[in-house]
């Protein structure tokens, strides 16, 4: 029985010593050849590229992954590529324009984002629309009058771009108030907030990319951050002979980079 003792003892201290000797061959293989751990919120991150391509308007995050919202969305930005539009026009506008639009919304607290709406609104051709909107933010007469422009015989200063842009900010903000959504309140300014709180209140639903709007509101959001990409991206989208303050501010002297006191469009 002691015999049989001894033996279990001999083969389990075998045993340990065998183990032993594989841990430090082990820890020396690691020292040797160190195994490179990935920290979680570096193997779960977006690469650089997706990352970049996250689209918002107003820091309000289009849901792109939904296959609806993606596709309108690169539609859009299809129809406003070199390509198919063939003109640096826009860009030629919102150097105009921007210099003027940028403080004024920003002394009314409104996003930065809302100043592609006029490149949306006028576009290419500008003028009159056919229901009688005019000017750079397409203002309808009464609407107009209602925050403080002129119009009348003679006198509209919804060409104004400077006053015109202080109306629509007072618009915009109100629009804001009633929605609590920037992105709603760009819908309503293309719709009207009348129509807008009666498709919310009918489909239940508060949320502009799962909405059922008609074709112009439908497509309106997609279209302001369809020009935001090509105006900020512009050699992306094909847009390679332009010279925008943009990108060339940097290199202008303080003076040139005065904006002019009114811009009639």
């Amino acid at each position: 029985m002691r015999k049989k003792h001894l033996i279990t003892c001999s083969v389990i201290l075998v045993l340990v010593i065998i183990s032993r000797l594989n841990i430090y061959s082990t820890d020396a293989a690691v020292a040797a050849h160190p195994i490179a751990y990935t920290p979680a919120d570096l193997l779960f991150a977006k690469p650089i590229e997706e990352a970049e391509a996250e689209y918002n308007f107003a820091d309000e995050l289009l849901p792109v992954n939904d296959k609806k919202v993606d596709f309108k969305l690169q539609r859009s930005i299809a129809k406003h590529k070199y390509k198919h539009v063939q003109s640096n026009l826009l860009h030629a506008k919102a150097d105009k324009m921007f210099p003027i639009i940028e403080p004024i919304l920003k002394f009314y607290g409104i996003p930065e984002d809302f100043k592609y709406i006029p490149l949306v609104e006028s576009g290419l051709k500008g003028g009159t629309s056919p229901k009688g909107a005019r000017g750079a933010w397409q203002f309808m007469p009464g609407t107009a009058r209602s925050y403080g422009l002129k119009v009348r015989r003679g006198v509209d200063e919804r060409l104004n771009l400077r006053k015109s842009t202080i109306a629509a900010c007072k618009y915009i903000r109100e629009l804001y108030a009633e929605f609590n959504s920037w992105t709603l309140a760009a819908a309503a300014y293309n719709n009207g907030s009348i129509k807008l709180e009666r498709a919310i209140n009918r489909q239940n639903e508060d949320n502009y990319f799962r909405m059922k709007l008609n074709r112009e509101t439908g497509s309106y959001v997609y279209k302001i951050i369809a020009m935001k990409e090509i105006i900020n991206h512009p050699k992306k989208y094909g847009y390679d002979n332009y010279y925008s303050y943009l990108h060339k501010s940097s290199e202008l002297p303080l003076v040139a980079m005065q904006p002019p006191m009114v811009f009639d469009n």
